[in-house]
């Protein structure tokens, strides 16, 4: 196990923009490397880590992960890792073949990396594996596909911690964002402590709530016709009261950005949104395309960070289109920490602090408990019937 003087280490292949990164290392992780085949995407990772000095020594690697080797490729031999060395390997295999929105052919989808994630841990034997997915991959007709997966699992000496759905909006997200997780530790980490799922909470962060300074920080700039706009969005949103449907990033075959199907649109309209399009950065902001639309304002690429959790610092490179994807496609942060804590949890057991969330605290940071002093209200949500069919 790792000494409690280091960081907990850890690899993430299709790492995208970084959501899961900025989540796990959120929760202590210190990223060896993170494997990603979007140029894109890699940039914004190069990006992010060359500004964040805390990130430092991570390596961003661009390419196909089936063709990389843990342990003679060029930016990752330096580690030296020998099998058992790595705490976590984590990942966001690709979604398609199990999404509901495409064919859902599983295994017999060419863009399944399942098995090479698995190959990757008969390789690497880190001490735990986390692997996030579509929640159409828990549909009963992917059971044997999954019984597989974990049966191998265990052959290499892990215990299942469980297939878990995840609700992205129970932690600080203000997005329906269901998405399916499988935890996998290796036995002998499990002989005097329990992983135990994080449970997240009820209290809703509504689209009011979490867009309300950037929405103004665009409008302000246009005086009375600006704040016009911005009071008829702040009302319809405050007055549908709800977190927003789930984004969808699309992919390279399909046009320009949108944020989702036909309903997740309607349910933006409720919000005050005009999710036909994306709007263009403050900075180039066109008034009429971009704010004076008559179902409200687009979203920027950076409101639809703060709706997937991001925080304001992290930056994304490339077109707008390019950096929407990038954000649509994510795994939520925030989400992506509790499930990390959870790990690190039994990892290293007596380093973990006690934290809870502040409703103060800007972007839903996470503080210790002895500081906030604050209990978390329960409430229960509004009704979510409509926006869950709009999610993928």
């Amino acid at each position: 196990m790792s000494s409690s003087g280091n960081p907990l280490t850890s690899i993430e292949i299709c790492a995208g923009a970084g959501g899961q990164a900025v989540g796990l290392h959120d929760a202590g992780f210190r990223h060896l490397a993170l494997l990603e085949i979007d140029k894109h995407a890699c940039q914004t990772l190069r990006d992010n880590v060359k500004q964040h000095p805390d990130w430092a020594g991570c390596e961003v690697v661009e390419g196909d992960v089936v063709a990389v080797d843990p342990f003679t490729h060029e930016q990752l031999a330096k580690f030296a890792l020998k099998p058992g060395d790595l705490d976590l390997l984590a990942g966001g295999v690709p979604c398609p073949p199990f999404s509901v929105a495409g064919r859902q052919l599983g295994e017999e989808d060419e863009r399944d990396l399942f098995p090479r994630m698995l190959e990757l841990v008969d390789q690497l034997r880190p001490k735990a594996v986390m692997i996030e997915n579509v929640r159409g991959i828990l549909d009963a007709k992917f059971t044997p596909y999954r019984d597989r997966i974990v049966a191998e699992l265990e052959d290499y000496g892990y215990e299942l911690c469980g297939w878990e759905l995840i609700e992205a909006r129970r932690y600080g997200v203000p997005q329906l964002r269901p998405r399916a997780i499988l935890v996998m530790i290796d036995k002998k980490y499990l002989k005097d402590t329990k992983f135990e799922w994080p449970v997240g909470n009820d209290k809703v962060v509504t689209v009011a709530d979490a867009l309300a300074e950037t929405m103004w920080e665009r409008c302000e700039p246009h005086g009375a016709e600006g704040k016009a706009v911005y009071d008829e969005w702040l009302k319809k949103a405050t007055e549908r009261g709800t977190e927003a449907p789930t984004l969808v990033g699309g992919s390279k075959k399909h046009g320009g950005a949108d944020l989702g199907p036909s309903r997740a649109k309607a349910a933006w309209a409720a919000l005050g949104v005009d999710a036909l399009g994306v709007a263009n950065d403050p900075d180039k902001c066109d008034a009429d395309r971009d704010l004076f639309r008559k179902n409200g304002p687009m979203l920027t690429v950076e409101q639809a960070a703060i709706i997937q959790g991001f925080p304001r610092h992290w930056k994304f490179s490339g077109g707008k289109t390019a950096r929407y994807r990038q954000v649509g496609n994510a795994f939520p942060p925030l989400a992506a920490e509790a499930v990390g804590r959870a790990i690190a949890a039994v990892l290293r057991p007596d380093s973990q602090p006690v934290l809870v969330r502040d409703d103060n605290t800007r972007n839903h940071e996470l503080i210790p408990a002895a500081r906030s002093g604050a209990e978390l209200s329960s409430t229960t949500a509004d009704s979510i019937g409509d926006l869950e069919a709009a999610s993928v």
